[in-house]
């Protein structure tokens, strides 16, 4: 029984008992009372920016914001009132007297916020026609698009990269209509410090902030008969992509994911997960030598290129501490231009390489100068499960209705350690589990590392290891692996092996999933579990579960790499990274700017 203070209300005729300190919006919700909002969102600090959540209460004469507004003893609040149905309609009209008409162009589509309000307010015409801002569209970055024109200054973004992220690379500036969202000293996103994660793009409820599109790059490439186009599938995408057709989250959809590909165009499928089991391999014995030998520790895992630009930028201390390892995206990108060309007899030159990722920073990741080890760029391009989607949806297919189809080999197969890599904790349970029998040539006692699973931000275990005493940690969500890095500095934390996964919840949370559908939470843990349930279901039914045991792994070490952390590995499969400017701002733009 809770000893906090209950405090009780009227909403619209209805009796409420709330925990004192609730919210007047909180309240209502409690009671089954849904209040329109934009700005507001339950994972972040409260703005009161939009407006459209007034609601009107005995005794005061303004129209309170109900997420802002604390619900009080005997509070008689009024959420449905003809003048608050007025208000709203009008604050609705007077954002989008400010905004580009355009939605039956806008891949924001049905999926906007703010386009919803207007429907749901029966707004079909638009009574006011100010001054409208101009702003040019910003394509600097690989991975995210921002078009000022289309933002209602919700400040969502702002929070979630300062709040959840710790980045700040957003900011208001200027006051009133000048008003406006732009990175430091306003400049593009690619000189910003900017991570590309792209939880911005989650959040925004128009369409200010999204992917960088390369759809028509890619049905253009596909279409062209001298190009042998090739596409990887990571993890999380599996899990995922069946939202946008109707499938509830978790549903497992791979193999008809492979059937959609062959129909778009593609001569050859491949899965990620043989290369997420191929960079076990190589991480666990790096982390076995690092450990032998007295290597630099504690160990970071390196697949997740948010994170690994959030070290350069923020944490360049820490960069020897990276694992060397390529993702296994960029690792399959090396390998499909050298091993698979040399097997198929495809030359490497006419080799169009697509990953499809639920991440926005896999685009940055590809473009990095470091990732051409096979002599070409690695991949091509990177599509987010959101693309893919409209990919499937503008070609006519059928996707609820496709049969299954197969992966190529020899780069197809994997163990139940693959799949996991696309939820948070995944990486390191999957190492372990190889690290293990690789140290002690034992049999695992227990395949399943529990103790690295879950939601919280920070978890961590020590695993004992034939008498040697592993301590890992897990982390996601970069404000959490500051407060890790700070402690770990201090001397408060030690450990042998760190995963670190850039986005809430790992790859099932990246910032190219589908949209929350039905769920006014991009950060709801009941989406997570389900996507992450459909990962660890896939590695259960799978009758190998460790990455060493994979056969076709001891194939491609025996036929072409030779061996782990070898010469051909070292080049093909590892990389380095580099400090960037601390503030992520070119002197010559600080400069510049000086007046900003």
């Amino acid at each position: 029984m809770s000893d906090k203070k209950m405090i009780n209300l009227i909403i619209d005729g209805q009796k409420a008992a709330v925990l004192a300190g609730s919210t007047v919006m909180e309240a209502a919700e409690a009671i089954g009372i849904h209040i329109p909002r934009l700005c507001f969102h339950p994972k972040l600090s409260t703005a009161g920016a939009c407006r459209v959540c007034v609601v009107e209460i005995d005794g005061q004469k303004n129209f309170p914001v109900s997420c802002a507004t604390a619900a009080a003893e005997g509070m008689n609040v009024k959420t449905n009132t003809p003048a608050i149905r007025e208000a709203r309609r009008d604050i609705v009209e007077l954002i989008l007297d400010n905004h580009p008409r355009d939605c039956q162009i806008c891949e924001k589509n049905e999926d906007c916020d703010l386009q919803k309000l207007a429907n749901l307010f029966g707004i079909r015409d638009l009574r006011f026609d100010g001054e409208r801002k101009r702003y040019a569209t910003d394509f600097s970055s690989p991975s995210i698009m921002r078009d000022p024109e289309k933002c209602i200054l919700c400040g969502k973004c702002v929070r979630v990269c300062s709040e959840i992220q710790g980045v700040n690379a957003l900011s208001y500036s200027h006051r009133g209509f000048k008003s406006t969202v732009v990175p430091a000293y306003n400049m593009n996103i690619k000189d910003s410090v900017c991570i590309a994660c792209g939880q911005c793009t989650l959040f925004c409820p128009t369409g200010a902030l999204m992917e960088r599109d390369y759809t028509e790059e890619v049905f253009k490439n596909l279409a062209d008969p001298e190009k042998f186009c090739a596409v990887q599938i990571a993890p999380a995408v599996r899990v995922a992509l069946g939202e946008g057709f109707g499938f509830a989250p978790g549903t497992d959809l791979t193999y008809e994911i492979v059937a959609a590909l062959r129909i778009l165009g593609f001569k050859a499928v491949f899965d990620t997960q043989f290369s997420a089991d191929l960079t076990i391999i190589e991480e666990g014995h790096e982390l076995i030598d690092r450990i032998k030998n007295k290597g630099k520790l504690p160990m970071f895992t390196s697949c997740s290129p948010g994170w690994i630009k959030y070290c350069e930028h923020f944490h360049p201390e820490f960069l020897p501490n990276l694992s060397t390892c390529k993702s296994p995206q960029q690792m399959m990108g090396a390998l499909i231009k050298t091993y698979y060309a040399e097997k198929s007899g495809v030359p490497a030159s006419k080799m169009y390489s697509v990953s499809i990722m639920p991440c926005t920073a896999k685009k940055f990741e590809c473009s990095r100068d470091e990732m051409d080890s096979s002599g070409y760029r690695d991949v091509d391009v990177v599509l987010t499960t959101r693309e893919l989607i409209r990919m499937i949806k503008q070609a006519g297919i059928k996707f609820n209705e496709l049969k299954k189809g197969e992966f190529d080999d020899p780069l197809g197969e994997s163990t139940g350690a693959a799949p996991i890599f696309g939820v948070t904790g995944g990486v390191m349970e999957a190492a372990l589990r190889t690290a293990y029998e690789v140290i002690t040539k034992k049999q695992l006692p227990a395949i399943e590392l529990k103790a690295v699973r879950g939601l919280d931000g920070i978890r961590e275990a020590t695993v004992d290891i034939d008498g040697l005493k592993v301590n890992v940690a897990v982390v996601f969500s970069l404000s959490n692996v500051h407060k890790l890095l700070a402690e770990i500095k201090e001397g408060k934390r030690n450990y042998h092996f760190i995963e670190v996964m850039t986005c809430p919840g790992g790859c099932i949370g990246g910032g190219g999933q589908p949209y929350p559908q039905g769920m006014t939470d991009p950060l709801d843990h009941t989406l997570y579990n389900l996507r992450g349930a459909g990962l660890y279901s896939i590695d259960e039914k799978k009758a190998l579960r460790k990455s060493h045991e994979n056969p076709l792994i001891t194939k491609i070490y025996k036929d072409f790499l030779k061996e782990p952390l070898g010469h051909l590995s070292h080049k093909l499969l590892h990389t380095h990274y580099h400090k960037r400017c601390p503030e992520g701002i070119p002197a010559e733009i600080r400069e510049k700017n000086v007046n900003v």
